[in-house]
């Protein structure tokens, strides 16, 4: 007679109780999981002889256990994954957005850009994780208040075309007092190239005819960040 077959893909509702990371949550908190208790929760299920804690170790260990490496793989690189299908893979990458965004709000629920580290912390939100260059401008009253935070251009892995001449036509749109710009270095390096410092000096000049503060130019990656401010690297105001 043949055996009957059970499938070995459980899902997180047949484990023993100190595996599961629902149960743990509700007991001890969210603080108490670890990266991969989390991730076993979005999967929700693992595969045969695999459980959803395990797999999620296995991402993990495919990116060295770094979040941010993580939250730059894309539906095809999850998906290379045994295991990993287009919904979890899905799953993933809304729920990296959603951090990305939470930490972008932060920044907006004061309204207000006091240092580089804040307006760093909305460009890194947007850009530190992209594959790909941007370039993009945030836009100020005379109190420093956020008007507007909008992308310029789109570029390859090393380099964007910079239009000023679109830069301030959003400043003049908006009545902006001061801007802020910023582009990304996908290969994680944050010193500014020469190609960086010319588009700096440029971007000045406009804004000091157009009678604009032109406040900062920020570098951002994964690693942190690079202000031409903090760096003495500004000629003009």
């Amino acid at each position: 007679m043949k055996a009957k077959y059970e499938s070995s893909n459980r899902s997180i509702k047949t484990w023993a109780m100190e595996d599961r990371p629902r149960e743990k949550l509700l007991e001890k908190g969210i603080q108490s999981l670890s990266d991969s208790e989390l991730l076993a929760i979005l999967l929700g299920s693992g595969q045969r002889n695999e459980s959803a804690v395990q797999l999620a170790q296995r991402v993990l260990q495919s990116v060295d256990y770094n979040l941010h490496r993580l939250a730059k793989q894309s539906v095809n690189d999850l998906c290379r994954h045994k295991g990993i299908g287009t919904v979890k893979a899905l799953s993933i990458i809304a729920t990296m957005e959603l951090g990305r965004r939470r930490k972008a709000s932060e920044v907006f629920e004061s309204n207000s850009i006091t240092n580089s580290a804040s307006a760093a912390a909305l460009f890194q939100s947007k850009l530190s994780d992209l594959p790909h260059e941007e370039f993009w401008v945030l836009l100020l009253n005379r109190a420093n208040r956020v008007l507007s935070v909008e992308r310029i251009s789109q570029g390859g892995i090393h380099a964007t075309v910079i239009d000023i001449r679109i830069l301030m036509k959003r400043a003049l749109d908006q009545l902006a007092s001061g801007m802020i710009v910023c582009h990304n270095h996908p290969s994680g390096a944050l010193k500014p190239s020469d190609q960086d410092m010319r588009i700096t000096r440029k971007m000045q000049d406009a804004c000091l005819l157009l009678e604009i503060s032109f406040l900062d130019h920020l570098i951002v990656s994964d690693r942190g960040y690079y202000s031409f401010a903090d760096e003495g690297k500004l000629v003009h105001g």
